[in-house]
């Protein structure tokens, strides 16, 4: 029973605003004493942000690592990378049991073994279907279509009310490997009394109704079959689904799979495990590819967004120590470009053209299909699931305005855009956003985890635009050089217009600035790094047109 003190309130800290990242945290209890689960822990890429030199992205989590002792758990919807990417780094600073099903637990385990010193993650394997409590929360695991195997929403139920949190998912009445999304379930949900509906916003921009992933599997089998000579398959690693379809057609054609990737690895280790592979003839390593004739063999790759050290962009240049294609070869995309990626699938695209390999994508034939819901999909969930309340999730600002507009045309009572760092009330009384709390991003750099604020990544941005000069200057105690300034620089170019070399008109402009300062002055390091430092900008500046950073060192001898 809940108090007169009680609330419901979800708080996003990931996810709303961006695709990836997921994090959402639902909270129930008086204001100063809430009781928390968090759903997912996901990551983002750095790539996607133009950070140089940052790969992965975190959700700022401090605001419940501060409340972690009211933190029951937390519940992962799925096991794609953006709803479980960021725990084995983030869990250290929470500590909660984590419940997740066989398969989402597998490539858990295989993702913290790959990173060293990553500590042991408590996790509670739970069943599709499976409901648990904690403290006032009743989470259900409801089965749903999605592009990866176990994928669930979650029916959280609470004193107040019950929540339906989609997760990703889709409607597929024949998806090949995996659940299908039950109107029988959701509709139960719905009689029963759904206060809101906490749901996927990725293609509520595009009409109609996605195709199935049969439809693929089908498609993928005629364009194995007709290939003359070798076949070559990029795809989502964890696309399971596709993986099985690939290596079925392979089999009827007597074409043997060779498996290309870490990450296809690992995902194809943990589905074995869980009986999804089965049946299958065995998977070769990459160094046989070589030994199979050109009409017997089927590659399936990593790479499929441009990763340049991934598989497929290490055969596009020729740098693959096994795999090796030739003119005549077929290369299928069966994935889509994440927005940002587009500039380096291109790149790897043209390259393999360039080469007279035959390149087939999803603008030409059917070898993709979403694991996100289309308006028409969307359509039918409120139908089934009859909410008070709208909250559009997993979105960028445009999905989730579109999504909140459909959401009212769909009849809703209630509609909240939430944000990240925005807590909403559910209940009681009307949905509203009541406060707005610390929520951002951390990135990760090489093997450490920083803040946004930190220096380093503005410095980077800089040094990518503009390159670095470095100066060092020796002066004796009268203010006189100890020898001539060491002048080096990287990232500008070698001539300006004119022809000059930039190096020398720096060691010039070096000159010129310690020649214009009377002696005294040059007694003060200070003062000598402060005059050279705006003296060489000026001069690099009038020269190139652009100011690099610049270090001054000033040793006195």
């Amino acid at each position: 029973m809940a108090s007169s003190h009680d609330e419901l309130v979800f708080l996003p800290l990931g996810g709303l605003g961006e695709i990836g990242m997921n994090a959402a945290l639902y909270g129930f209890g008086p204001e100063l004493d809430r009781q928390w689960i968090l759903v997912d822990c996901g990551m983002g890429f750095g790539g996607e942000e133009h950070l140089p030199g940052i790969d992965l992205v975190y959700p700022d989590l401090r605001f419940i690592e501060e409340e972690r002792h009211n933190l029951l758990g937390i519940f992962i919807t799925h096991a794609h990378e953006d709803h479980i990417g960021a725990l084995v780094e983030m869990w250290p600073r929470l500590r909660a049991p984590v419940y997740a099903t066989r398969f989402a637990a597998g490539l858990l385990e295989t993702r913290r073994l790959s990173e060293p010193g990553a500590p042991k993650i408590e996790i509670k394997e739970i069943a599709p279907g499976q409901r648990i409590k904690a403290g006032p929360f009743d989470v259900e695991y409801v089965p749903v279509a999605h592009s990866i195997p176990e994928s669930n929403a979650l029916a959280i139920r609470t004193p107040l009310g019950l929540v339906v949190h989609t997760g990703d998912w889709k409607l597929d009445p024949t998806p090949y490997l995996g659940s299908l999304t039950s109107e029988e379930a959701f509709r139960a949900l719905g009689d029963e009394g759904v206060l809101a509906l906490v749901c996927d916003s990725t293609n509520v921009v595009r009409e109609g109704e996605s195709p199935s992933e049969a439809d693929v599997a089908k498609n993928l089998a005629t364009l194995i079959k007709d290939a003359p000579h070798r076949v070559a398959i990029t795809t989502f690693a964890s696309n399971v689904a596709r993986i099985r379809s690939v290596a079925e057609a392979a089999r009827e054609c007597g074409r043997e799979v060779v498996v290309v990737g870490r990450a296809m690895e690992r995902v194809i280790d943990v589905a074995t495990e869980c009986g999804y592979l089965d049946g299958l003839p065995e998977f070769r390593k990459p160094d046989t590819f070589g030994y199979l004739p050109r009409d017997k063999v089927v590659a399936l790759l990593t790479g499929s967004q441009g990763e340049p050290r991934a598989a497929l962009a290490r055969i596009a240049q020729d740098e693959h120590p096994d795999i090796a294609l030739s003119q005549g070869d077929r290369v299928i995309f069966s994935s889509r470009a994440i927005p940002g990626n587009e500039r380096e699938i291109g790149a790897i695209i043209n390259s393999l053209v360039e080469q007279g390999i035959e390149v087939v994508t999803d603008r030409s034939e059917l070898v993709h299909v979403s694991g996100h819901p289309r308006r028409g999909e969307l359509a039918q969930m409120y139908r089934w699931t009859r909410p008070r309340i709208a909250i559009p999730a997993h979105g960028e600002a445009l999905h989730l305005a579109e999504h909140a507009k459909f959401a009212r045309k769909q009849g809703v009572e209630e509609v909240v855009q939430a944000r990240n760092g925005t807590l909403v009330r559910l209940a009681p009384g009307t949905a509203e956003i009541v406060d707005r709390l610390p929520a951002g991003r951390l990135y990760r750099d090489g093997n450490i985890v920083i803040e946004a604020g930190e220096r380093a990544l503005p410095e980077r941005r800089k040094l990518a635009f503009a390159g670095i000069v470095t100066i060092a200057i020796a002066i004796d105690d009268k203010g006189e050089l100890a020898g001539d300034p060491i002048v080096d620089a990287m990232g500008l170019p070698e001539k300006n217009r004119q022809g000059e070399n930039m190096l020398d008109l720096i060691a010039d402009t070096v000159g010129d600035v310690l020649d214009g300062m009377p002696k005294g002055r040059r007694r003060d390091p200070e003062a000598v790094e402060q005059a050279v430092h705006r003296g060489v900008r000026a001069a690099v500046n009038a020269a190139w047109g652009k100011k690099p950073a610049c270090h001054v060192l000033v040793v006195e001898v």
